[in-house]
């Protein structure tokens, strides 16, 4: 297989139900997600105590920072269609489904098996979780602590200053040898069966908290250093706070992700957006 064709399969692998590349102004999924019904901040807000707020997140995500009152259904559960079917049997409030910002492509997900299963009244609030708990702190649970407090969220020098580009990430992973140990956080629909690092990464997904603590203590008691990636870069500012409750002090995170790191290799290669389907064009757009 040419590397062209290798490229090409390692991207359609790595882009299905992932997040897209977009500035963080505007909400560049929706055009994506054209059917999907949404709710605005402000409206959210209001409607607290009338609606049933879904955080679609892994429970890892959920239990370091989530929605005050929100219940939550991962959408990587095999058996999420059929919990949002017992909820709706439950209640006839409106659903809304929520997932960290606006390049997480979750919430729109959640609605889409919603409407699949001919469950009504659902929506996406789509501006997730980081732009709620800027606007509303009093609505919003840190580390089971609410109402919130700024100077208790990792500040974002604390997340960047752990980032490595592709290349750094991997030639500091590789020339540690077993001192160090590279894994891939992504849920099932992320990774779909394609990792970076096959011949020496791990899968432990954010929703198995035991396989991941585990880790987290053989890499503190054996003194390793973790290299972690997740689809975009998003999803592993939630695991940093894992990180230190554990007590790990040695450990990186892949600069956006798989994503980043699969259209790095596009452009060094030569391979041009125009050459693939419209799909991934809109996927690796900045």
């Amino acid at each position: 297989m040419s590397l062209f064709n290798r490229i090409i399969m390692l991207l359609l692998l790595s882009s299905v139900f992932t997040a897209t590349f977009a500035k963080e102004e505007g909400f560049p999924a929706r055009a994506e997600f054209p059917g999907i019904p949404v709710i605005e901040l402000t409206d959210l807000v209001k409607q607290l105590n009338t609606a049933v707020i879904i955080d679609t997140r892994s429970q890892l995500e959920f239990e370091t920072l989530q929605i005050k009152g929100a219940i939550n259904l991962p959408i990587a559960d095999k058996n999420f269609g059929d919990s949002i079917q017992t909820l709706r049997a439950k209640t006839d409030k409106p659903l809304v489904f929520y997932c960290n910002g606006r390049t997480c492509h979750k919430s729109y997900l959640a609605v889409k098996e919603a409407q699949r299963r001919h469950i009504d009244n659902t929506f996406a609030y789509d501006a997730g979780m980081f732009d709620w708990a800027k606007a509303y702190p009093q609505h919003t649970v840190l580390l089971g602590k609410s109402p919130i407090d700024a100077h208790d969220i990792l500040s974002e020098v604390q997340f960047t200053q752990r980032l490595l580009d592709s290349d750094e990430f991997a030639q500091r992973a590789f020339d540690m040898g077993p001192k160090s140990i590279i894994i891939d956080v992504r849920d099932k629909f992320q990774r779909a069966g394609a990792g970076i690092f096959a011949t020496k990464e791990r899968w432990i997904t954010l929703d198995d908290r035991e396989k991941l603590q585990q880790m987290l203590q053989t890499a503190v008691k054996e003194k390793r250093t973790l290299f972690i990636y997740d689809e975009v870069g998003k999803q592993v500012q939630w695991l940093q706070y894992a990180l230190v409750r554990a007590g790990v002090k040695d450990y990186y995170f892949l600069k956006n992700g798989a994503h980043g790191y699969f259209a790095k290799m596009m452009k060094e290669s030569g391979i041009k957006l125009g050459q693939l389907p419209l799909s991934q064009q809109v996927a690796l757009r900045s």
